[in-house]
């Protein structure tokens, strides 16, 4: 059995928890979480995007999408409605001021991925990528 620092479990978690730091310390001006931030740029590619779409989108389970929602909507970054055929199916949008940083949210998601790849070579960054999406 390998020690722990070969165990895949052990780097993938460690490799997730500087990733997230690093993130978590560029979107602190904006009071957002990674996770947050996640869900809004989800929001943001589809306007009226219902909660359940967006959750199949980005792989999260409902629970965990509806928990965001909220602390979303109260902290004015999304508003949440209704169709009025169906009370049950909720459309996401943006708010105005959350499409107002958008472009510097999107920004710092890219600053972030280039400071954690920055010891990578392309070729490297590109075969990471491809396997973690394998992964998935």
């Amino acid at each position: 059995m390998s020690a722990y620092h070969d165990c895949i479990l052990y780097l993938l978690a460690k490799a997730y928890q500087k990733a997230y730091a690093c993130f978590k310390k560029r979107l602190h001006e904006y009071n957002l979480t990674p996770v947050q931030c996640l869900v809004v740029m989800g929001i943001s590619e589809e306007a009226g995007l219902s909660a359940k779409e967006l959750a199949k989108r980005l792989l999260l389970d409902n629970a965990t999408l509806s928990g965001v929602l909220d602390r979303l909507a109260e902290g004015g970054w999304i508003t949440k409605g209704t169709v009025d055929e169906d009370r049950r199916f909720i459309q996401l949008h943006l708010s105005d001021r959350t499409r107002g940083v958008i472009d510097s949210l999107v920004k710092e998601r890219d600053e972030a991925n280039k400071e954690i790849l920055g010891g990578l070579r392309l070729e490297e960054q590109m075969l990471l990528k491809r396997i973690l999406k394998d992964l998935q």
